[in-house]
């Protein structure tokens, strides 16, 4: 098969991905980047009182013109209002949020009351009627519809649901995504790394952009060199209802590359396994049902590039989240030369900007197993196929890192 173009991979990877169905209902503290489900109505109306704007004095405005003297009747403040009934003349003490009692058309604010002894006041700026009063539902009604489903619950959304007398919120499950490395060299970190061995690092920072990205990160542990081990790990996820199952490594075609043959034996419809990009180039993507299947290549960065551009955007599509654009623009802040016959992903860090766009250097080491250099990395600097050299300040595509 030959290589697939990095924009055809990721049109194919997304393709008739929809949000997953599952919903949940969570509570308000628990709701924060969480998709909602269905629509949000208010249950009350805010506020259900007219209240005072400001700190000041309730009054009538036909009564309160400049130099006025008022009779203050007594005091009104948030939670606990006042019962009486403004008359001709008179005002009353009140503080913002407190409700307005009945009579009284306007709040004088207390800047521009000046005190006239006997608990009277004296007008130094006339109101006009309605001034500085929240008027009952201003700004929601019940059966108001608050929030929209597929809304990203924000701060302020979250406090507008609340608002509207919810405690708790429905929202679209998070996709669970299984992971599994695979390889006899790599141990857990914390335990004894042998001779040939290494630290299976890739198993977490694809957990972390897993869950980055809106899903929920299930660890399947590391599997050998072993068609049997991998087919039970697969068979496992799919009972625990997985949404989406990764392998990290075992990718390729060599000789203990595996994942492929469990596929196989398992039915998966592979759609495609080479991209033509670097670093990530076996990148294989297929379904078996509703279960998308993403195989990641063993090296870390190569990983990481993979998952970053074809891994978590389809996580956010299946949570629920709108889609971002793969590309952003941004300008050399280094000469490059010329590129091969496969996109380059270089990590690159940002250097100020050249007006709007950010400025990007690669950085100087790009080997595909060196995470020092990836965990440094900004973004990922888009190189196209048998793109010319470019020249500082020449326009630029790169990849966020977020």
């Amino acid at each position: 098969m030959s290589l697939l173009p990095v924009e055809d991979a990721h049109a194919r990877v997304l393709a008739g991905a929809e949000p997953i169905a599952r919903t949940e209902t969570v509570s308000l503290r628990a709701a924060r980047g969480r998709v909602l489900a269905e629509d949000i109505l208010a249950r009350r109306t805010q506020p259900g009182f007219a209240a005072s704007a400001m700190d000041g004095y309730a009054v009538r405005a036909d009564d309160a013109a400049r130099g006025a003297v008022l009779q203050v009747v007594g005091e009104a403040a948030a939670g606990h209002g006042w019962t009486g009934s403004i008359a001709t003349g008179e005002a009353l003490r009140i503080f913002t949020g407190a409700p307005l009692p009945e009579g009284a058309d306007s709040v004088l604010i207390q800047e521009d009351a000046e005190p006239a002894g006997d608990d009277r006041i004296r007008v130094s700026e006339a109101p006009s009627r309605g001034d500085h009063i929240r008027r009952a539902g201003v700004d929601f009604s019940e059966g108001d519809r608050l929030l929209s489903a597929g809304t990203v619950l924000s701060a302020g959304a979250i406090a507008l649901a609340a608002s509207g007398g919810h405690p708790a919120l429905t929202v679209r499950a998070r996709p669970r995504i299984a992971i599994l490395a695979t390889g006899d060299e790599l141990v857990m970190p914390g335990e004894t790394v042998g001779p040939h061995q290494i630290v299976a690092s890739n198993t977490f920072g694809i957990a972390a952009l897993a869950e980055e990205a809106g899903g929920e990160a299930i660890q399947c542990g590391i599997a050998g060199d072993d068609v049997a081990e991998i087919a039970a790990r697969f068979d496992e996820a799919v009972a625990e209802g997985a949404d989406v199952f990764v392998t990290i490594g075992g990718a390729s075609v060599g000789k203990h590359d595996l994942v492929g043959k469990v596929f196989a034996s398992r039915d998966v419809d592979l759609d495609f396994w080479k991209v033509a990009m670097r670093p990530g180039k076996p990148f294989m993507a297929g379904r078996k049902g509703s279960l998308r299947i993403a195989g990641l290549p063993g090296n870390p960065a190569s990983s990481l590039v993979a998952a970053t551009l074809f891994l978590a955007p389809l996580i956010r599509r299946l949570a629920g989240f709108p889609d971002r654009p793969l590309y952003h623009d941004g300008v050399f802040a280094e000469a490059m030369p010329e590129n091969g016959a496969r996109a380059n992903f270089v990590r690159a860090v940002f250097e100020g900007f050249e007006g709007t766009r950010p400025r990007l250097r690669p950085l100087g080491k790009q080997d595909s197993s060196l995470l020092s250099v990836y965990a440094r990395a900004d973004a990922l600097l888009m190189r196209p196929v048998d793109a010319p050299p470019a020249k500082v300040g020449d326009p630029c595509r790169y990849v966020a890192l977020d």
